[in-house]
């Protein structure tokens, strides 16, 4: 009876529905609910849950996997490391009704629906060393506020370090008016991520703490009031900066995902 209810979980879907619940798995195989709770617990199944994945299809995945792993592990002398990426279309929200505060025994509560009032977008290059960030805002996100944020960067860091970005593929970062001032700058070192690997980016994990701290519960009833709460989060954030630690080596991520890779190959799909 074990042996039926972990095949039918593996293998069948009931009637009606995408996956198993504990009761629906009760009334098909005879069981009790908790019988059936302490099966799949046994077994480690949990058919209430899904995760994603993206695997990238670069050509060139392992070189820019070990070229990059290998900045953050041994950056170069006389350098600096910056992991630079823009968040856009950040949006200035406003609950339609009062935030109701916190109070003991009740949760902060607040409306579902909420009003707009205009997007930004914060550029950002986060210093693997330090963990400062050099920030800016820009209503739109083209190549020439992107180029007018990489001479924010020239700026900014002393002319006798040279610069090393990490960034992705997007569309901004490649145009021919952004080469051509690379080529003007050649202390600048453009190290591409591999396509669909945003994780290898450590600044969209400052992206993420940003998100979660300030932006995802604020209330910003223009859009400079947000842009405001931002520069105040930048200016918090580097007058206390902590960095990442990155820890796994270039063969370890690789020998990762070789092991994801053969386990959903045998998956029959």
């Amino acid at each position: 009876m074990v042996e039926q209810v972990i095949a039918k979980t593996l293998h069948e879907k009931p009637r009606g529905s995408t996956h198993w619940s504990s009761r629906a798995m009760a009334k098909s195989s005879g069981l009790s609910q908790s019988a059936v709770v302490r099966i799949w617990r046994a077994f480690g199944l949990q058919p209430h849950r899904a995760e994603t994945f993206k695997l990238s299809t670069d050509p060139l995945f392992i070189e820019k996997v070990r070229d990059i792993v290998g900045l953050y592990l041994n950056p170069p002398d006389r350098a600096l490391v910056l992991c630079v990426d823009e968040k856009s279309q950040i949006q200035a929200l406003d609950r339609t009704q009062p935030i109701l505060p916190m109070m003991p025994g009740v949760p902060e509560r607040r409306t579902h629906d909420y009003s707009r009032h205009g997007t930004t977008t914060l550029f950002a290059a986060l210093n693997i060393a330090t963990g400062k960030v050099i920030g800016e805002l820009h209503r739109r996100h083209r190549s020439q506020e992107f180029l007018q944020f990489l001479r924010t960067i020239d700026e900014g860091v002393p002319k006798k370090l040279e610069v090393h970005l990490v960034m992705d593929n997007y569309g901004t970062h490649k145009t021919p008016t952004v080469k051509r001032w690379l080529a003007r700058n050649p202390r600048f070192h453009v190290h591409f991520t591999p396509t669909s690997a945003s994780w290898l980016n450590q600044v969209e994990r400052w992206f993420a703490m940003l998100t979660e701290r300030q932006i995802r519960r604020g209330t910003h009833r223009s859009t400079v009031e947000l842009e405001n709460a931002i520069r105040g989060y930048l200016a918090i954030n580097n007058r206390d900066p902590k960095p990442f630690i990155w820890t796994k080596t270039a063969d370890q991520i690789l020998e990762s995902i070789k092991r994801f890779c053969m386990r959903t190959s045998n998956s029959g799909h």
